[in-house]
């Protein structure tokens, strides 16, 4: 439909502000008007009857103080039609504006809602965890890439089921239970803060089942010989891994461990660096003591490979060359040796416990050295220390390893070694 000459441009410009808000009339748009603000601004307006009444829906600003154009007629012309259709079929154009504003609102709302704001918030109250810096990479590697951007209320079971496919696939399923372990705590933390979030995680959509993931692996006594014999070259990384097997110590509690809590032969971890969160207290045996060694001169940890200022780090790179030295050392005897199966500095830990009951060593006690906390009223009220017997069960450990790794070597002279004095 043709439209009767309106306004332009030119004669809005040229519109001066009074002490008091005008309107002007569009000609061309029955309904349109232009409002001029005492600053300066201008602004367009439709006025329309809805049920007997007098309305006006604002449409917005035509141009800034500084005479910037912000909507032209063209535009508020097509609003206005909009509009005149709307109370043409018995609809308020200004309850379709509310409407689309509370839309656009939950939509903005719902993009800052994303999952990686989410997951960042949570990760934020976490500072605490021990695990935090491997939580972060997971987002970052595995689920920020698939689904950080999405709004969070906007995820699908589907969808996480496609991530945890992919993982699968390129990962292997363990890693993608993993990482369903940790959205699926983001998702309950944020549903316990939200009124309207459901989590898309229900049960049944792990890989693998939880005795299938658990590892059972020990380094059977030729493996420990191999290990033991190489771990003598790998630096701070062998000495680790001697101490491991020597204490039952998780690697976490071992490698973080600063010279400042070994007292003589004992070796106090304070309860925040404990995953119990209780203070332990490990008597060292003589032999362990002589894989920790003398403490170097301005050196902070034990266990370094930056010169004693930083805990050891590079885990990855470094089992890898430790076990190319294993390949090596049994391909010594026989080119066409087997590398070992697959083990990790955990299975030391699991290695050392199972020894303990070969040599002899109450189970309680064996808990004790490995930090479990034991179960029941027993637990709850017997804090004894238990040092003696602990001290003894390690002095046991020892033996025995000593005696796998080195057959003919003599047992009592190795567990009576004197302790290193200075640290």
């Amino acid at each position: 439909m043709a439209r009767t000459r309106g306004l332009t441009v030119k004669l809005i410009e040229n519109l001066q502000a009074r002490d008091a808000r005008y309107e002007i009339p569009d000609p061309g748009c029955p309904g349109l008007y232009l409002v001029v603000h005492p600053t300066g601004a201008k602004s367009w307006a439709y006025r329309y009857r809805f049920a007997g009444l007098s309305r006006k829906l604002t449409v917005g600003p035509a141009f800034t103080d500084e005479g910037i154009e912000v909507i032209s007629i063209g535009d508020a012309r097509d609003v206005a039609d909009e509009a005149r259709v709307s109370v043409a079929r018995r609809i308020d154009p200004i309850e379709v504006e509310r409407q689309n504003r509370k839309k656009a609102a939950a939509e903005k709302a719902s993009a800052a809602n994303t999952l990686r704001a989410v997951a960042e918030k949570y990760l934020g109250q976490q500072d605490g965890l021990r695990s935090i810096g491997h939580l972060r990479k997971v987002f970052e590697r595995l689920i920020y890439p698939a689904l950080g951007d999405r709004p969070i209320d906007s995820i699908k079971r589907s969808d996480v089921v496609k991530m945890l496919d992919d993982i699968a696939a390129s990962r292997g399923a363990a890693m993608a239970d993993k990482t369903l372990a940790i959205i699926r705590t983001v998702c309950i933390w944020h549903a316990s803060r939200s009124d309207d979030f459901r989590s898309p995680i229900v049960r049944g959509m792990a890989r693998t089942k939880s005795h299938e993931r658990a590892r059972t692996r020990i380094l059977t006594d030729a493996e420990l010989r191999v290990v033991w014999a190489v771990a003598a070259g790998q630096g701070a990384f062998g000495r680790l891994v001697r101490f491991l097997l020597l204490t039952g110590a998780r690697r976490t509690e071992a490698a973080a461990m600063p010279w400042a809590e070994l007292d003589g032969v004992d070796w106090l971890l304070p309860g925040p660096r404990n995953k119990t969160k209780l203070e332990l207290l490990r008597p060292l045996p003589p032999a362990v003591l002589d894989v920790i060694g003398t403490k170097p001169n301005g050196t902070v940890f034990v266990f370094s490979n930056d010169g004693g200022a930083g805990p050891i780090r590079g885990y990855g790179p470094l089992k890898a060359a430790f076990d190319d030295a294993v390949i090596a050392q049994l391909r010594k005897g026989n080119a066409k040796a087997e590398p070992l199966p697959r083990w990790t500095l955990h299975d030391l830990r699991r290695t050392a416990r199972s020894l303990m009951s070969r040599a002899g060593v109450s189970s309680d006690h064996a808990e004790r050295c490995l930090g479990h906390v034991i179960g029941g009223v027993r637990g709850v009220y017997d804090r004894h220390e238990y040092r003696d017997e602990k001290a003894r069960a390690y002095v046991a450990l020892a033996e025995l390893v000593e005696r796998i790794v080195d057959p003919g070597s003599n047992v009592v002279a190795f567990a009576e070694r004197t302790s290193v004095n200075s640290r």
